[in-house]
């Protein structure tokens, strides 16, 4: 029997940060759904396909390898990309590529089989609508558009990546949009999931909260 968590949320929420500590602290494996997205988009770009070109597309699924390890390092076909899929190109990329149905299908797939017969933590846009609707626990994690704009720039100036505020938070809103408004699995919060405004919290408090509820529910 497995244990599933599922956390949804808008873009810069602090999911894969939050989720990779409680992860941690409570001995659940931790798959970053949303890493896997990126990878199909960076793979893209790389190859030069663009949303149209279904066919090359299709062809591409069927030879990309994505892997990711507990230190929570990311490789696609063989290459370390765990910061490169995190840049602008794959940030503005990402979402239109998240809603090809031949990408959802090939990811949904993948995300299910890491999952299968463990206690796990996921994170993503759909992960207690779509991927595991039937999770133990499902936490929708929220915060403004501008605290999570904040968030990223501190976040890219980390990794050395240069990009302004008032970019960051337009391309969030945007991104917002068109994750809410999209035809297939929008981000949404599921009827049964405890909502989470972390736009006045600390890291250390939202995930002092998160377990609190995932244990409440374990017991």
């Amino acid at each position: 029997m497995s244990f599933i968590v599922a956390i949804d949320g808008p873009a810069g929420a602090g999911k894969g940060t939050i989720t990779q500590l409680v992860g941690k602290k409570l001995g659940l494996v931790n798959i970053d759904t949303g890493a896997t997205f990126r990878c199909v988009a960076l793979n893209m770009i790389q190859e030069n396909i663009n949303i149209q070109e279904e066919e090359k597309i299709v062809k591409m699924l069927d030879k990309i390898n994505i892997e990711m390890y507990p230190d929570g390092n990311v490789f696609l076909n063989g290459e370390e990309v765990t910061h490169r899929i995190r840049e602008n190109d794959v940030n503005r990329f990402v979402s239109p590529v998240s809603v090809l149905p031949m990408v959802r299908n090939k990811l949904l797939e993948v995300q299910r089989r890491i999952a299968e017969g463990k206690d796990v933590i996921m994170e993503g846009r759909d992960i207690g609508t779509v991927v595991f609707p039937n999770a133990d626990v499902k936490i929708y994690l929220d915060a403004t558009a501008e605290e999570r704009a904040r968030r990223r720039v501190a976040q890219n100036q980390e990794k050395g990546i240069q990009s302004s505020y008032d970019e960051v938070l337009q391309g969030i809103k945007e991104r917002d949009r068109r994750d809410s408004t999209r035809e297939i699995a929008p981000l949404r919060r599921a009827e049964d999931a405890i909502y989470v405004d972390s736009t006045n919290l600390s890291i250390e408090q939202v995930v002092e909260k998160m377990i609190k509820i995932i244990e409440e529910r374990r017991k």
